[in-house]
């Protein structure tokens, strides 16, 4: 599945894991830096469609009135 697709429950649920894997440690930097890469890639994608909702229901309030 590309990112593009994914939902916001999923690309939520993939980041909490990725923070989850960050805050054990143990992983080399490599690995870590690829982690916090995928996390900012994920914040991203939910903030987008956090956006996408403000905006829906902003228009919903102006189409109201």
């Amino acid at each position: 599945m590309s990112d593009e697709s994914l939902s916001y429950e999923q690309a939520r649920t993939e980041l909490a894991e990725v923070v989850g894997r960050l805050e054990q440690g143990g992983g080399s930097l490599e690995e870590s830096l690829a982690l916090w890469e995928r996390g900012e890639k994920l914040a991203d994608i939910c903030q987008r469609w956090l956006d996408g909702a403000r905006e829906r229901i902003d228009a919903a309030r102006a189409n109201r009135g």
